[in-house]
């Protein structure tokens, strides 16, 4: 399993914050936006991972991430001329994915809740296992009609998928994370554009939903899905982050962390992790270390 982060788009809703700067690059609290998407698929295992961006971000993720070495993993980026859909990401990452199956995440989601490791693991068997299949996420919300929408049965079987509908089947959004088999990348070259001129994930979506081989796992209560889309959710989910990590005193989509304790790096390269860092980060880090 490989992972792909987009990290593009303009994010104009965040303007003039974003005029100058990737969202994806901007903090939630103590850390860079992007680290929350990055440490979603470590956690589900995945040490490979493809970041698509702009060609004016792209330089800056590269600086702040470097080629993965010191996390155990691989990173590779790849540049995105054109924000064509979120379906573009696995054109352009067909090289990268090399026929393996691929997970997507969209560099502005944020996941937080008990028993998250043991789902991401779950959506990984179910399509890596050499069968083929897709699994998405569930997420319920009060009012549905301003995301993707999915109708599903007892057994978690996908009935119907719908984008923004004035009449929702459901109060199940799908948050932006998926899981697909080794079949994505030729799905998503076969796409064509739909009215507003974007290769769709639903569209993509649908096609695994016509194979009856299309999966949700529903985010039970209490889970977090935080969105970063405006100025007033992205200060929500920075006090988030901060009143978690400030009472309960371990740190969230903490990189370093997620890499020692998945044995990636050892106990030593963890402890020198955290002394390159002057902050209450690089001590917390120091701390593990002990």
């Amino acid at each position: 399993m490989k992972g792909i982060i987009l990290a593009g788009g303009s994010a104009t809703r965040l303007y003039p914050l974003s005029k100058a700067i990737s969202k994806q690059i901007m903090p939630v609290y103590d850390k860079p936006m992007i680290y929350y998407p990055l440490s979603t698929l470590m956690l589900a295992g995945i040490r490979e991972v493809l970041v698509i961006s702009t060609p004016r971000d792209l330089p800056m993720f590269r600086d702040l991430l470097g080629d993965g070495s010191r996390l155990g993993m691989r990173l590779e980026y790849k540049v995105q001329e054109v924000p064509n859909g979120l379906a573009q990401a696995f054109v352009l990452g067909k090289e990268f994915l090399n026929g393996e199956p691929g997970c997507l995440i969209l560099g502005d989601n944020m996941f937080y809740g008990q028993g998250f490791r043991t789902m991401l693991r779950e959506a990984v068997a179910h399509v890596d296992n050499g069968q083929r299949g897709a699994c998405i996420f569930g997420y319920e919300v009060q009012d549905p009609t301003a995301y993707g929408v999915v109708e599903f049965d007892e057994s978690g079987k996908v009935l119907s998928l719908e984008e923004k509908p004035k009449q929702p089947k459901s109060n199940y959004a799908i948050p932006g994370l998926y899981f697909y088999d080794s079949t994505v990348c030729d799905k998503a070259a076969a796409l064509q554009p739909s009215a507003r001129g974007e290769y769709e994930i639903t569209d993509l979506n649908k096609l695994y939903l016509q194979e009856q081989t299309l999966r949700v796992q529903l985010f039970g209560r209490g889970f977090a899905w935080l969105d970063t889309g405006n100025c007033d959710s992205l200060l929500e989910a920075g006090n988030f982050i901060a009143t978690i990590q400030n009472r309960q005193g371990f740190y969230i989509s903490c990189i370093e962390e997620i890499a020692w304790r998945n044995g990636w790096i050892t106990t030593d390269q963890l402890r020198a992790l955290g002394k390159e860092m002057k902050t209450e980060y690089g001590r917390y880090l120091e701390r593990l270390a002990k």
